[in-house]
């Protein structure tokens, strides 16, 4: 594994400086430190530094006996947008001459590709004006650059059908699952071990329900969505029971859309679908990630190729006519015959939408926290496998209607949301443009605040372990409390 030092006379802008270099070189361990502390101890295959001077900064590199560096000139050093776009620039094209290769999003780091045509198209830019900014700003490609814009215009039309900004959105978390997934970076917990828990749970989030539905009365309500880990593997008596509650406590009047993750094949029943349909949901996930049951049996899904294909079957029998399923690029061991295979099977099936999440190895990870058992198995991404399930979601009458971008993310790809026309999920929009305050319930729950069509986020966290939240929900409900007051609600 190549070892890369990396350190700073100042604490500014470490985050944006640490992922460029880790994106030129996937893999790579970086040590981050400080000048005016010990430097740390090591064989670094290579050293770079950040100096900020007065009125520039320097950017150097050393590998063995040659060393380089590259300076930006300041002309406001009190504009931080300015001095952080220069330094990245900079750096980027350094980088990109070093290695002789370009990234497909450029030198963007850390925010969401959409952000910026969303905001140009709302200052009343051109799509042309925005391409050419993108490009000479950011270094974006033309194939990422034309992606971010067309789902910038998809997503701003949908926005436009409604007055998100008076309404909110409701999250409820069900983190319960079969087994827990090799890639899995969320508080689900496996239900044989945890099965004890699932009614206590359910008293407390219904509690927790019961508070937010009160408080937000005033507000309409737009977009429902039940997730996780994985909502069906509660009971069909359970999923009744929460679906009704959520029915008696809250007005669906101006309700736009219901989701509910139905992700994994192997907690599907015809009962429990029966309890869906017998509510005002409207949409749900059968989540495949692969329809390779070599890659299946790895990743720990515990479920066949088959049974994909039986339950969805059975939920269009029942009459379910919009259903997203994700699909994973990058698993290990998949590469593009792999992914080719699974997308002819997913055309099979012929999905309302299509979400295509390019693997991100979190630390939380099982498949980062035992990294070194894998090392013989590949993780392959590539501008062609991106392409080709773009062209798969093309060929099946789809466009991309929401994307963002994860740390530690294959091949410095993204996450796309391809849907038909009408089929869109309203709630991911919501989400990831920050455009709408989202109301979040149950154990490590994320509630965002909005302010100001987005130019303020605050946030209220839930308790991510499971015990700790069942015993300390008066705790949460005073959080959200002083969140609503912060809010004026």
């Amino acid at each position: 594994m190549r070892e890369i030092s990396l350190s700073f006379n100042r604490k500014e802008f470490e985050y944006d400086v640490y992922t460029l270099i880790g994106a030129f070189y996937p893999g790579c361990r970086i040590r981050t430190w400080y000048v005016d502390e010990e430097e740390p101890e090591g064989n670094f295959d290579c050293e770079c530094s950040v100096t900020y001077g007065e009125g520039q900064i320097t950017f150097g590199m050393t590998e063995g006996a040659e060393s380089s560096f590259a300076v930006c000139r300041l002309e406001d050093e009190t504009d931080r947008t300015e001095t952080k776009n220069r330094l990245k620039r900079m750096i980027y094209r350094f980088l990109a001459e070093k290695t002789g290769h370009e990234l497909p999003w450029g030198d963007l780091t850390g925010i969401r590709p959409t952000k910026i045509p969303m905001h140009l198209l709302e200052e009343g830019w051109k799509n042309v004006d925005i391409a050419r900014y993108m490009k000479e700003t950011y270094f974006t490609s033309p194939e990422k650059t034309a992606l971010a814009i067309a789902t910038a215009n998809r997503e701003r039309a949908i926005l436009q059908q409604f007055d998100y900004e008076k309404g909110y959105s409701l999250y409820v978390g069900i983190p319960f699952c079969p087994t827990i997934c090799l890639y899995c970076s969320f508080g689900s917990h496996p239900l044989k071990q945890w099965e004890h828990m699932v009614e206590p749970y359910l008293e407390a989030l219904f509690r927790e329900l019961a508070f937010i539905a009160e408080r937000m009365r005033e507000r309409p309500l737009h977009t429902v969505y039940i997730g996780g880990g994985t909502p069906t593997t509660l009971t069909a008596e359970q999923l009744e029971r929460l679906l009704s509650f959520l029915e008696e406590q809250f007005s669906f009047d101006e309700l736009r859309e219901f989701t509910v993750e139905a992700g994994r094949p192997d907690t599907i029943t015809e009962e429990k679908l029966a309890v869906l349909r017998r509510h005002p949901v409207s949409r749900i996930s059968i989540n495949p990630q692969t329809m390779n049951q070599a890659a299946l049996d790895l990743i720990g899904r515990k479920h066949t190729v088959k049974e994909i294909v039986k339950k969805f079957h059975l939920a269009r029998s029942l009459g379910f006519d919009n259903i997203n399923m994700d699909l994973i690029v990058g698993l290990p061991g998949e590469g593009r015959e792999e992914v080719a295979r699974t997308l002819e099977a997913v055309k099979e099936l012929s999905p309302d939408s299509l979400t295509v999440h390019s693997l991100a190895l979190k630390r939380a990870t099982r498949l980062h926290l035992f990294k070194e058992q894998y090392e013989s198995i590949s993780f392959e991404n590539s501008a062609e496998i991106m392409r080709m399930t773009g062209q798969c979601a093309a060929e099946m009458g789809m466009s991309p209607y929401y994307l963002y971008r994860q740390k530690n993310i294959a091949g410095n790809f993204e996450n796309v949301g391809y849907a038909r026309v009408d089929k869109e999920g309203i709630y991911n929009i919501l989400i990831m443009e920050e455009k709408q305050t989202i109301m979040a319930a149950g154990s490590g729950a994320s509630t965002k605040f909005v302010f100001c069509g987005g130019s303020r986020i605050e946030r209220v966290e839930n308790v991510k372990d499971l015990t700790n939240y069942v015993e300390r929900i008066d705790e949460m409900l005073e959080r959200k409390q002083r969140g609503m007051e912060l809010y004026e609600i």
